[in-house]
């Protein structure tokens, strides 16, 4: 016998596949929903629908923006002779919080993870070096997260762009350095605090 509506039963199992969410925060928050008003449910429906609609990937930095390419790449006011590489666009919201870094970005869309078989071709890695490539860089920020994913990918790029240094026009000195471990090991971009990244990025290594 089926107790609840199909309705809610059908929010239930799609927010269960949220992450960090279980069947019991499910449930919560569909029956939280229940209560809220008409209007509001149109509305947070509406921001659902238009989510992807209204969002394009960057076509140089593959960060997430409404047009292409992104408010950052687009901006005068940075410099793009330094590239920080982060995973997610997300990534991108905790550096930019410090206030203490004002190049540009190139997002990865994931690590090396042979387990979930995400090798190097199904993350940005050929765009990367591709742009280094192209472009005048001076420096290289390998902002991966610092777990085992991240550092092999980390690890990954470096070798990559040193195996193709000599190919590329006034990229003899070209640095690549690595975020300074005052983030903790095994930690995510998305929880370190601001003065935690901030110093991590004032004090990065060569790599």
């Amino acid at each position: 016998m089926r107790i609840l509506p199909r309705s809610v039963e059908k929010l239930i199992e799609a927010l269960e596949k949220l992450p960090g969410i279980g069947p019991k925060s499910a449930r919560r928050l569909t029956f939280y929903l229940l209560h809220v008003p008409q209007i509001q449910l149109d509305e947070f429906g509406q921001s659902l629908i238009n989510l992807k609609k209204n969002t394009v990937y960057c076509s140089k930095c593959f960060n997430i923006g409404e047009e292409d390419p992104c408010v950052i790449c687009a901006s005068p006011d940075r410099d793009e002779s330094l590239i920080c590489v982060v995973e997610q666009p997300i990534d991108i919201l905790s550096v930019e919080r410090t206030g203490k870094y004002h190049g540009v970005y190139h997002v990865l869309h994931g690590a090396i993870n042979p387990l979930n078989n995400i090798g190097p071709d199904e993350i940005k890695i050929a765009e990367l070096v591709k742009r280094v490539q192209n472009s005048e860089i001076k420096e290289l920020i390998l902002a991966t997260n610092f777990n085992m994913e991240g550092e092999a990918t980390a690890m990954y790029i470096k070798r990559e762009i040193e195996d193709h240094k000599g190919q590329y026009a006034n990229k003899s000195n070209l640095i690549i350095s690595r975020l300074a471990h005052g983030l903790p090991v095994g930690g995510d971009l998305e929880y370190a605090d601001e003065i935690t990244l901030g110093r991590s990025l004032v004090g990065r290594n060569s790599f």
